[in-house]
């Protein structure tokens, strides 16, 4: 099925403040700024999940990504919509609300996304939604490096990116 390519996303300025609202299809052909978060879950044993995007979406189909993520729709702030794609995404509710570690400004790596990026703990248990995510698993640390570094081809550029700023704020 795909995402709603109608979905209205706000455009922002370089200093990420609402100048507009257009349909995620325009916003993404026009590579227009907009925003998005990025949630990475830990559990107990310091092992993080990561999703394999479902073969269905507009960007990045079948790439491995983190843990979650998604557009901040229009009208929609950072942190309500970090719970949502949590739930959305890997029907999880954990009992304390994501963490907010840093935002990343718009940039090409990123899609033209202002994004804030997550930390979420929490063991599961989850429920993947088919839509969005093909399957997921848990890896250390070292695995998620190496396989950056043998298999950069399977992960999805913003894990390229914000994975050397995450790692060490995932301890």
């Amino acid at each position: 099925m795909g995402q709603n390519l109608d979905e209205l996303f706000d455009v922002v300025d370089e200093r990420d403040r609402v100048t507009g609202q257009l349909p995620r299809r325009e916003v993404h052909r026009l590579k227009l700024r907009h925003r998005a978060v990025h949630l990475l879950v830990v559990n107990r044993a310091g092992k993080v999940f990561l999703q394999q995007r479902s073969k269905t979406k507009d960007m990045f189909p079948g790439f491995w990504n983190t843990s979650a993520a998604g557009h901040v729709g229009a009208g929609e702030d950072y942190d309500g919509t970090a719970v949502r794609e949590l739930e959305e995404e890997l029907g999880c509710r954990p009992a304390k609300p994501p963490q907010p570690l840093f935002k990343i400004e718009a940039r090409e790596e990123t899609g033209q996304e202002f994004v804030w990026v997550y930390r979420v703990d929490t063991e599961g248990p989850f429920r993947l939604q088919s839509e969005e995510v093909e399957r997921g698993d848990w890896f250390t640390p070292e695995e998620i490096d190496r396989w950056l570094a043998e298999r950069p081809h399977e992960i999805a550029p913003a894990l390229h990116f914000l994975w050397p700023m995450v790692k060490p704020l995932l301890r």
